[in-house]
């Protein structure tokens, strides 16, 4: 009876320490999973179909890289070297997000100009709107002359005016 009680005991510990050490084996790197392997799939694009990621793509060329990115990542390699190793593979073509130095770094400037340049217009447009309209008139002190209306055309609008009124 005794025996019995201690197997109770001691069988949820073991059980519990097996599961430890195996979480602890997959935190250290030893086994990447699925997620970490498609972190660094989502970061490239497959040389072969294109405009697809690698971590969706369905091929067998993509498998194996998928296959190769695990084991580079159980053998320690990081992800920025995973990435460089496809880039100097494949060229910049596979990365999903240009590299942000050199010519590339204008994928990244040109959009923030652009932004700004369309802001400053906005603005001068609504200035525009808000400042009062300049007019061509006669300079401050002077009257204002206004051409004169023959005797009959006034008669003529004043008949008009009667009727409408």
């Amino acid at each position: 009876m005794r025996r019995l009680a201690w197997l109770w005991i001691l069988l949820p510990l073991g059980l519990a320490a097996v599961a430890a050490v195996s979480a602890e084996a997959q935190e250290g790197g030893e086994f990447p999973t699925d997620n970490d392997v498609n972190a660094v799939a989502r970061k490239l694009y497959c040389p072969v179909c294109p405009n697809t990621p690698l971590d969706v793509c369905a091929t067998k060329a993509c498998q194996d890289w998928r296959a190769q990115i695990r084991d580079e990542l159980a053998a320690g390699w990081s992800e920025e070297e995973i990435l460089d190793y496809f880039v100097a593979q494949y060229g910049e073509r596979v990365l999903a997000e240009p590299q942000r130095r050199g010519f590339t770094s204008l994928v990244w400037i040109l959009p923030v100009i652009a932004a700004a340049a369309g802001l400053a217009g906005v603005v001068a447009v609504v200035r525009g709107w808000k400042a009062p309209p300049k007019r061509a008139g006669p300079a401050s002190g002077a009257t204002a002359t206004y051409p004169e209306v023959a005797p009959d055309v006034l008669a003529r609008i004043e008949k008009e005016l009667e009727k409408i009124a």
